[in-house]
């Protein structure tokens, strides 16, 4: 249930400061004579250094990277402009979002944020927001348009739904006035689409971020199956592995340590490419072939996270080497492989001497 809140003297204390800022002091006084005796150029440079000092602030905000108000969120005749900003939250327009559920937006960010605090902190709705709604409320966010536009004011998304649930408890329980009761009727509406589908949802299809989230959920596969940190070097591969691929490709077994190089094509072909599509694509941006030596400097295990990426590599070599033990040669064992751990897109093949099928 939402906590009770009272609506504190927010609004009221800003009117006071505002009327305090009003009045003339020794200081405005004195501000203002000394403005007075700048010539044009240093009020000009004066200026042009607050522009920057102001454009400084506002590089540092989170930038819209989707969305724009020529494409609103749009449910029944409600358009409320939304974005997705680059640390992935999804904003609905501070000036979209009062405008949604029936509130005069007012101009400016101030007025927007006074206009909805003072609504849901009225003594019919305020028992029906809680205090982080209230926070959210009191606290927009402020990030960049996209395409280089200045700042803007917006609410997480998730607030919509919250207001339209405390208006309608206000509503079942009698308590808003004849005024507002058009807001709950357009609260109601909300609600219904959203019923249908999710807030995060409709945002995505308004931004044309849905096309993004494919590729996001490739991000949190390699962020589960890939290490943040480079893990400390353990042996992965077991002789036995190598062993066999120098018995398929008939190959002379090295007495000491130095083997042949094609074998790192080869665990790319049938170890590394068989995992979760875009792990081998992200392995050799982490572990990247120098210019020098023409290798890599750590093993692309080693990449490979502990509690998923390493298990999952260790039972498929596991899985690897009873195959490679009933293969007569490579080609055959290539074609065991391709059926048991297809690339993605490729098909399965068929030995037909192996499973003696008669040619027609």
């Amino acid at each position: 249930m939402l906590a009770t809140r009272h609506f504190s003297k927010h609004t009221e204390n800003r009117s006071a400061s505002m009327d305090t800022s009003m009045s003339d002091t020794p200081q405005s006084k004195g501000g203002r004579k000394r403005a007075e005796k700048l010539s044009s150029d240093q009020r000009s440079e004066i200026a042009s250094q607050a522009a920057k000092a102001r454009w400084e602030e506002e590089k540092k905000l989170p930038k819209a990277t989707h969305g724009s108000a020529d494409h609103p969120l749009k449910i029944g005749d409600i358009e409320i402009p939304c974005y997705v900003l680059d640390n992935g939250t999804r904003v609905l327009s501070q000036r979209g979002t009062l405008g949604g559920i029936g509130l005069s937006r007012g101009s400016g960010s101030e007025a927007g944020v006074d206009r909805l605090a003072n609504f849901v902190g009225g003594k019919g709705i305020s028992p029906y927001i809680s205090s982080e709604l209230m926070a959210m409320i009191e606290n927009p966010i402020k990030f960049r348009h996209p395409g280089g536009g200045g700042a803007a004011y917006g609410y997480p998304a998730t607030i919509l739904p919250e207001i339209c649930d405390a208006v309608l408890a206000a509503r079942k329980a009698i308590a808003l006035q004849k005024q507002q009761l058009h807001i709950a009727d357009q609260c109601e509406a909300l609600v219904r689409a959203f019923a249908k589908v999710g807030i995060v949802a409709l945002v995505d299809e308004a931004t044309g971020y849905q096309q993004e989230r494919d590729r996001d959920e490739l991000h949190r596969l390699l962020s589960v199956y890939l290490a943040e940190e480079r893990l400390a070097w353990a042996k992965r591969f077991p002789d036995e592995f190598y062993k066999q691929i120098y018995r398929l490709k008939n190959w002379k077994w090295p007495v000491g340590k130095a083997k042949t190089p094609l074998l790192g094509h080869i665990t790319n072909d049938i170890v590394y490419d068989r995992l979760p599509p875009g792990v081998l694509e992200k392995l050799r941006e982490l572990n990247p072939t120098s210019e020098e030596t023409k290798r890599r400097k750590h093993k692309h295990h080693q990449f490979l996270s502990a509690d998923v990426g390493q298990p999952d590599l260790r039972d498929h070599i596991m899985q690897l080497i009873p195959i490679m033990k009933i293969s007569k040669d490579w080609d055959s064992f290539k074609r065991h492989v391709n059926n048991a751990f297809p690339k993605t897109g490729q098909q399965k093949e068929f030995d037909l001497f192996e499973q003696n099928i008669p040619f027609n």
